[in-house]
Order: structure tokens, then C-alpha cells, then sequence
């Protein structure tokens, strides 16, 4: 069912920080940052030969990443996000299975303008998973 890895979410406290490291030592290709206030946090995204890196810092007080700061104040990897061909018919697929989808179970649009949904952490071996719409 889950296409291939789409990117690599990795919480940062200093974004435009974390982008530069990426742009400069390791001579990645970094987007323009990108407000997500549906989401709570600011992105960019390193591009790789086969997958990207999406490094995000929370957008304001409130922000789902702000209580990840908290535990992990110089940040860490949040999540794995995964391409899939039919949004709706992988979360019938998993919610049959057992896994909890988060939220009210009805996709969002995402940082590339396409449906995702999150799956709890407790369900894959405390790893939170994005699901992505190709």
C-alpha cells in the first residue's frame, strides 16, 4: 500500500539556522521557507537525488512541534512521511487494521498542496507516520 518514502520531518529551533547548515557544508538545494499555519510550523525542504528533508520550527506558541522543543530543545527527527495512490482508501485500509488515525480522520492539505493524514506513534513502533496523496 505505502509508495515510496516522500521525506524525512526533522524538528529545528532556529530554522533559517538549520537551512543554511544544509545549503552550505552539504551543498543541499533548500526551498524559500514556507508558513504552515494550519499546521503550526514553518518548512523548508532539502531536495535529494531520491527523497527530501523537511527541517520545520513551531509557528508561534501553539504549535503540535513547540511541545517536541520543549523535551528536545536542540531538536530531532518528528516524522516519516510515505506517498500513497488513494488518501482514502489507505486510512480505510489502516482504521481496518487497527491504527489510529489522528486528527478527525479526514485528510488536510499539506506543505506540497496535496491530502495527508498522521498516524499515531503508538501504532508503529513509536514513530509518527504521514501519509501523503500522490
Amino acid at each position: 500500500m505505502i509508495g515510496r518514502l516522500n521525506h524525512v520531518a526533522i524538528v529545528v529551533p532556529d530554522l533559517d539556522a538549520a537551512a543554511a547548515r544544509y545549503a552550505g557544508p552539504l551543498g543541499a538545494q533548500v526551498s524559500a521557507p514556507q508558513d504552515l499555519p494550519d499546521h503550526g510550523v514553518r518548512v523548508v525542504f532539502v531536495e535529494l537525488p531520491n527523497s527530501k528533508i523537511e527541517l520545520m520550527e513551531p509557528l508561534g506558541e501553539a504549535s503540535p512541534v513547540a511541545g517536541f522543543l520543549a523535551k528536545s530543545p536542540s531538536g530531532g527527527m518528528h516524522h516519516l512521511c510515505y506517498e500513497v495512490e488513494d488518501i482514502h482508501a489507505a486510512r480505510d485500509r489502516l482504521v481496518a487494521e487497527g491504527a489510529r488515525v489522528l486528527g478527525d480522520g479526514s485528510p488536510r492539505t499539506g506543505a506540497h498542496g496535496k491530502p495527508v493524514l498522521f498516524l499515531h506513534p503508538k501504532d508503529f513502533d513509536g514513530c509518527l507516520i504521514e501519509i501523503e496523496q500522490v
